[in-house]
């Protein structure tokens, strides 16, 4: 029974993988896979393969230009000798015409001449001739010019007559390539050297006669070219070949005499009709030119076991590629499977026939996407009242999320204002809730193509209240206002056509971003709180209420009303920001006022009535506790102080009076945070979003529940984690910052060792040692 088993368990296997290889979908993946590496991996070999050829190439090439530089440098030496020799020679005064031609010392001159010999290891022979003399002498002794030339070495292109005159009418050193010469019946290649003296004189009196056997030059060149499979040549100044060496087929004359005239470096070229590869070298000394000729094949017969090497690793890495291509696609494809699984579970209708899986995803995404939309503009609402409360915070996540409900206008730099609509209380609680209900579907997105306005609203508060965010362009040319009041207009309109009622309008005024609506949803509650005093119908603007009290006010200055009206609502709605930011352009405008000083304080004091009145109303009596702190200041600056703090601690009041309804709301967001503390994207802007409460309560009440902020929180519990993956686990140390939601590795170290006093690394090995120490 259990071989059974077994077997049927290994055929149900091999179908599953069987049927996932029939799949259309994963052999696009194994041969996108195959390709992918595989294209690349031949460009990358050839290229490899060819930077090899010519990096050998040039290797051995720039090798034989540094063996052709001390070939040069080292016959260049050797020349030098000769000269120095030469010079020497010159100035020796056993070597002079008197001493060589008197009888007593013309032997001590002929042992100076083979002194001067034997320093130099290239010389074959040397003769010392005197001008119009009929002897020239030498280390053995003297001679006839014309035995010594003609009997001693005989030359087959130049006579014993031809050399005697140029021995006596010389002036510059001269140098006769290589030729055969017959010494004593044998024939040797010797190249001859003539030397006048002394050296740069316009009227030599003798020449110095240098026989040097090519075999020796070339010996020098064998010795430094060494491995070396060619021609090597050494032309002089004028072109005329002194001496070569060949190692393989030499080279006819004409292909040589082409190589005479190169300019120094290395050269490609067709010799003989054979590709070579030329390098030439200049002498600074003698302007002599170093040319070797090498045939192009050798490179390539050297690189035949690099061929084999590349193409077997090449073959190598093609068999293993395609197993990991394999196996990259199986794995690739098998979230996909997964997905399909699903799909068949959601769908009854799924054909097991068909191999094109991606229909069936992009249906099921399809399907999704729509259950998506509908959930749109409960988040768009969320960022509403974000907006509405708080501004537009600097949190990217937020950002992120404003900008794709479609908050910001949509077509360049857009104005955006608020508006309240309220209706009377006096209606029953059923019509209520259906205009209410009717209002919000109407504005929840609305658009105004004439005007080019866009409305988004939401209910913001338990009140018959809805809040209207309206977005215009920046760049139109007629007024804002004007514009604002069409808009206002064409709602009332919209309004009047769909419900029984008319409500009273709020309007705030325009800001050329959403970081300021906040301001301007202050503004529209002001307006609609102070709605008695409006004279549009019942449209009231927050920026006509001043205009609307001047007639009741006397010519004296007094604190604006509008800013009084926008102070008290600000910290009706528990808004510190915009509550601090009116007190800040209160006191500077008081500044700019210049009163008399009298005046000045009973302004600053209803001032602070104003603040202390508000919070009598809403039942913030805790402040008055300290109100000889707030009366007392000799500045303007302490008064701005003082009441900053004042409207802090009443905003700050009205914040915990609307959250006493929530008792465990802090106990909620801990949980939430001890959850959710790995996700990167943590941040105390994105919790005060999803629990609709603001920054500066959550960051209060979470201290005050904890002892710690929010971010020593996170960091706290992120440590921790580290500390068990880092002791129970062996988890690579990047896999466990990432894991626990700390992208930058570095700074997460350094922090590390400054808290613990080691590195994480260092902290594992610590435990781990004493772990074994306790066992």
């Amino acid at each position: 029974m259990s071989k059974s088993s077994f077997k049927s368990s290994v055929v149900s296997s091999f179908r599953m993988s069987w049927n996932s290889f029939k799949s259309r979908l994963l052999l696009k993946y194994a041969l996108s896979y195959i390709l992918m590496f595989l294209i690349p991996l031949t460009g990358v070999t050839i290229f490899i393969y060819e930077n090899a050829i010519n990096d050998l190439r040039r290797e051995i090439e720039q090798t034989n230009v540094n063996q052709l530089i001390q070939v040069k440098l080292s016959i260049d030496e050797r020349m030098s000798e000769l000269q120095q020799i030469t010079s020497r020679i010159a100035y020796d005064k056993q070597l002079s015409s008197y001493m060589v031609h008197h009888p007593y010392y013309e032997m001590e001159a002929i042992d100076a001449l083979g002194n001067y010999k034997v320093n130099s290891s290239i010389l074959e022979d040397l003769f010392l001739y005197f001008h119009n003399d009929e002897n020239i002498y030498s280390y053995r002794g003297l001679t006839n010019v014309h035995v010594a030339f003609g009997d001693l070495y005989h030359y087959s292109n130049w006579t014993s007559d031809q050399i005697y005159s140029e021995l006596n009418k010389i002036k510059q050193p001269m140098i006769r390539p290589a030729e055969n010469v017959t010494v004593n019946s044998r024939n040797d290649s010797m190249l001859t050297m003539l030397f006048p003296i002394k050296p740069n004189d316009l009227y030599p009196t003798a020449t110095v006669v240098y026989m040097v056997n090519e075999t020796k030059l070339t010996g020098v060149m064998d010795t430094i070219l060494s491995n070396f499979s060619g021609s090597s040549y050494i032309f002089n100044q004028k072109g005329q070949l002194l001496t070569s060496n060949n190692h393989g087929n030499a080279l006819p004359g004409q292909a040589v005499e082409s190589l005479a005239s190169l300019e120094p470096g290395i050269h490609s070229m067709k010799l003989d009709g054979v590709e070579h590869s030329v390098v030439s070298v200049r002498s600074k000394e003698n302007n002599w030119n170093y040319v070797t000729a090498i045939p192009s094949h050798q490179f390539f017969s050297k690189v035949v076991h690099i061929q084999t090497l590349f193409l077997l690793v090449f073959c190598i890495t093609v068999l293993f590629g395609i197993i990991v291509a394999m196996i990259l696609a199986k794995r690739q494809y098998h979230p996909i499977r997964d997905l399909i699984e699903f799909t068949k579970q959601k769908s009854s209708n799924y054909d097991m026939t068909t191999r094109n899986e991606w229909d069936w995803i992009k249906q099921t995404i399809h399907e999704y996407s729509a259950r998506i939309d509908t959930q749109e503009p409960f988040v768009r609402n969320q960022c509403l009242l974000l907006l509405f409360k708080h501004g537009k915070p600097d949190d990217p996540e937020i950002e992120r999320m404003v900008a794709s409900a479609g908050l910001e206008y949509p077509h360049g730099q857009g104005l955006y204002v608020s508006l309240i609509l309220a209706w009377d209380d006096n209606l029953e609680g059923g019509e209520s809730a259906n205009i209410r209900q009717h209002l919000q579907e109407m504005f929840n997105e609305l658009e105004f193509p004439s005007l080019q306005a866009h409305v988004y609203g939401v209910e913001f508060s338990t009140k018959d209240q809805l809040a209207l965010l309206v977005s215009v362009p920046a760049d139109a040319q007629e007024p804002t206002q004007r514009r604002i009041e069409e808009v206002v207009e064409a709602i009332k309109v919209m309004i009047n056509n769909n419900v029984q009622i008319m409500p009273y309008i709020g309007v705030g005024m325009p800001y050329p971003d959403l970081a300021s609506i906040n301001q301007s949803f202050i503004e529209a509650a002001t307006a609609i709180d102070n709605r008695i005093m409006g004279s549009n119908g019942r449209v009231t603007y927050f920026e006509q209420l001043q205009d609307m009290i001047a007639s009741t006010t006397s010519e004296a200055y007094w604190l604006p009303k509008k800013s009084m009206l926008k102070l008290e609502q600000s910290l009706k709605q528990g808004n510190e920001t915009v509550a601090s930011q009116v007190i800040i352009d209160l006191i500077a405008e008081i500044k700019e006022a210049a009163v008399p000083a009298a005046l000045l304080r009973c302004i600053c004091f209803d001032l602070l009535n104003s603040l202390l009145r508000t919070a009598h109303e809403l039942g913030v009596s805790e402040v008055f506790a300290g109100i000889h702190n707030f009366s007392v200041f000799e500045t303007l600056e302490e008064l701005e102080d003082r009441l900053t703090s004042l409207a802090v601690s009443i905003c700050q009041q009205v914040e915990r009076n609307t959250e006493t309804e929530q008792p465990s709301l802090i106990e909620d967001i801990v949980a939430y945070v001890d959850q959710k503390f790995a996700d990167y994207t943590l941040s105390l802007e994105h919790v005060a979003l999803k629990y609709s409460i603001s920054i500066s309560y959550l960051s209060r009440s979470f201290k005050e529940k904890i002892g710690h902020n929010f971010t020593q929180y996170i960091w706290q519990r992120r440590m921790e984690e580290v500390i068990r993956l880092l002791i129970h686990t062996t988890a690579p140390l990047k896999d466990i910052i990432e894991q626990v939601g700390y992208l930058d590795a570095p700074n997460f170290i350094r922090k590390f060792k400054k808290e613990t006093g080691y590195t994480p690394g260092q902290y594992r090995k610590l435990y781990a040692s004493s772990k074994k120490e306790q066992e």
